[in-house]
């Protein structure tokens, strides 16, 4: 399996960013990204997606939506649409009816900003998602950071702190958010967990003060998505769109802040009797199943069961642990940033049957 670095879920000027497809591209190869997942609020533009190159370097860029009723007041419910290759808005105002829609389309769906609270002191409004009785849904944004930044500026005077110094913000996937995916899965569903950058490049107005807060550049160094698929990118755009989309729909991949230290290198494996898992994948419990888990520098590791921690290594970097039950296995993993301590890596669960 190979690693790439997936940046997901940006806009730009066809609904509420402020940048081009071109910029956003120009920006992830900066970052050293391998690719990024357009999402315009409502619209599917076309013609956009390929290979962006400046030199040597170069970057997929994809393209899918953000789809939310319009008319809805507040507008709640946003929803991730990738690889659907067809615009899906007109089913907005049903979410279940949507999610089906995609199902129909053979594209993959993820709620967006699952808990996206309201910020008075800049008029925004909670738009987190409420209709939790849909299924078929492929998985939810577990760390988004534009909802994140929601949660730390009551006043103005806190968002004009973070628009100067943007690198204090991130800390770690909003609690509710993590409570509400453990639960899913408790369930008996499986829902793969992404992270988003909302990237908007916003430009912020305060008087005489103007800036590009949260610019692209900025965000790709942030929130990741990391997903692991069978080949090395082939420059085929069709070919590598179909890895990349089939690794996201089972799961093999992890979210990681990557602003602290770099999170490529992370692996998640469970080895049983006859087989091998990575993060996505089932296996069965029976005779025993030995969980493997390396971080890329030494940091503090929580292996969860069922949403509760059942091992803890501090400055630990290659653990191992026994697991004989079936259960939903992930892991967490924390970094010191900044003098706090910050969520580094969410990886995706092995589901032990």
């Amino acid at each position: 399996m190979y690693e790439i670095i997936v940046n997901l879920h940006m806009h730009t000027r066809y609904s509420d960013g402020s940048g081009t497809h071109k910029d956003i591209a120009h920006a992830a190869i900066k970052t050293g990204l391998d690719a990024v997942i357009v999402t315009d609020h409502n619209v599917l533009v076309q013609g956009v997606e390929g290979y962006y190159r400046v030199g040597p370097s170069r970057v997929l860029l994809l393209v899918g939506q953000e789809v939310h009723d319009q008319d809805r007041d507040p507008q709640k419910n946003h929803l991730l649409v990738f690889n659907a290759n067809r615009d899906l808005s007109h089913l907005a105002d049903d979410p279940q009816t949507l999610i089906n829609g995609v199902a129909e389309a053979n594209g993959i769906c993820f709620i967006a900003h699952p808990r996206d609270p309201e910020a008075p002191a800049f008029h925004e409004t909670d738009i987190s998602w409420e209709t939790w009785d849909v299924d078929g849904f492929t998985g939810i944004e577990l760390w988004n950071g534009l909802s994140e930044l929601k949660t730390v500026v009551p006043t103005k005077l806190h968002g004009l702190f973070y628009a100067l110094f943007p690198q204090f913000i991130g800390h770690r996937p909003i609690q509710e958010v993590l409570e509400r995916w453990d639960d899913l899965m408790a369930s008996g569903k499986r829902v793969v967990a992404i992270g988003g950058s909302d990237a908007h490049a916003l430009r912020m107005h305060m008087g005489p003060f103007q800036r590009v807060i949260f610019p692209y550049e900025f965000h790709f160094k942030t929130v990741n998505t990391h997903v692991f698929i069978p080949e090395l990118l082939t420059g085929d755009v069709a070919a590598d769109k179909k890895m990349i989309y089939d690794a996201l729909a089972k799961g093999n991949c992890f979210v990681g802040y990557d602003l602290p230290a770099l999170t490529r290198g992370f692996r998640f494996k469970a080895k049983g009797l006859e087989q091998s898992a990575i993060m996505g994948d089932e296996i069965p419990a029976k005779g025993g199943v030995t969980l493997q888990i390396h971080t890329p520098s030494k940091s503090n590791i929580h292996l969860l069961k069922d949403g509760k921690v059942i091992a803890m290594w501090l400055h630990g970097q290659d653990c191992t642990y026994s697991a004989t039950q079936p259960g939903v296995y992930r892991v967490e993993v924390f970094q010191n940033y900044l003098g706090r301590k910050r969520g580094w890596i969410y990886s995706n669960p092995i589901y032990l049957r």
